[in-house]
């Protein structure tokens, strides 16, 4: 079995690879949902990350299509309590915010689509600075009482409120953030590193990076004069037009073939030994893709390497 690793100061335990599901239902169908959430498992992975903002829903609105075809897929597999199921709240167009209120009418929401009880961690999506943290935490803190989070994670969170969030649940004894997911990656680290990254080294939270390939560019399918058909294409192609961007790829490429592994494993490998990370996110909207992905638990970068990337992603 792939190695676990424990999420924060609680009682989960998750492989190195977080699969990202913002792409099932939306550039991924359900039959290909299956097939990638089966080889994943297959594969040793144990941890889905979705949102109820992510995918269509069945008529065709934005949002909650993501979390129906997880919970379809664990009811046909009969395997919830082998997956760590993370959702977040706060972004769905019909539930914004973290009004407790919200939280109260989106949970539900999330708990249905995904056909289960409860859900293993559940993140503020976006921090909501016009309630305050007591309100926030105080809410889920009710839900990790009732039984229906076992429990919580923050995203998109300054220092500040993440310190207040933390300090707050420490004073009251109430549920307590054990996990932050950032944007974070070789070619944006100042989205995490400094005072948030030290808050969660402080307080011993673990760390769970989305956009761990930069929305595909890491991957090395991006080069100078090349089209990519993908939904991300823009945003993505625009990192070959930096100076960062060039310097990251070419020493990818030079530790990619140096260990007979794909510019993507590499990428997420150097994330995977970062300081606080416990497993970046990446997802697969293919099962072609998913392979290079899995081999970040098989590949441990040398200290040289290391520093080869740390150096050009500067």
């Amino acid at each position: 079995m792939t190695d676990r690793r424990p999420l924060g100061p609680s009682d989960l335990t998750v492989s190195p690879l977080c699969l990202g599901a913002n792409v099932f239902s939306w550039s991924a169908d359900e039959a290909t949902t299956f097939d990638v959430l089966d080889a994943y498992a297959a594969g040793g992975g144990n941890f889905v990350d979705t949102a109820d903002s992510y995918g269509r829903a069945a008529d065709g609105s934005k949002g909650g299509g993501s979390e129906a075809l997880i919970g379809k897929w664990m009811a046909a597999r009969g395997n919830r309590d082998d997956v760590v199921i993370a959702t977040k709240v706060g972004n769905h167009p019909e539930y914004k915010g973290l009004a407790p209120e919200t939280i109260r009418a989106a949970v539900e929401l999330s708990l249905t689509r995904l056909g289960t009880d409860h859900i293993d961690l559940y993140y503020t999506h976006f921090d909501d600075e016009s309630v305050p943290v007591e309100d926030i935490i105080g809410t889920l803190d009710a839900l990790v009482r009732e039984g229906k989070v076992r429990q919580i994670g923050a995203s998109n969170i300054s220092p500040e409120r993440l310190t207040a969030s933390l300090a707050l649940s420490e004073r009251e004894g109430l549920a307590r953030y054990v996990a932050l997911q950032p944007h974070y990656n070789l070619v944006s680290r100042d989205t995490y590193e400094g005072p948030l990254q030290d808050v969660v080294a402080d307080n011993g939270l673990s760390t769970l990076p989305y956009f761990s390939l930069a929305a595909g560019f890491l991957t090395g399918k991006y080069r100078p004069g090349t089209q990519v058909e993908s939904v991300r294409s823009g945003r993505a192609g625009a990192y070959v037009e930096t100076d960062r961007g060039r310097k990251v790829l070419a020493a990818l490429d030079g530790v990619a073939q140096a260990r007979g592994a794909e510019v993507a494993t590499v990428a997420l490998a150097w994330l995977a030994q970062r300081p606080t990370v416990a497993a970046p996110i990446a997802s697969a909207r293919t099962l072609e893709q998913l392979p290079a992905l899995l081999a970040v638990q098989d590949l441990r970068l040398t200290d040289d390497e290391m520093a080869e990337l740390t150096t050009a992603s500067a």
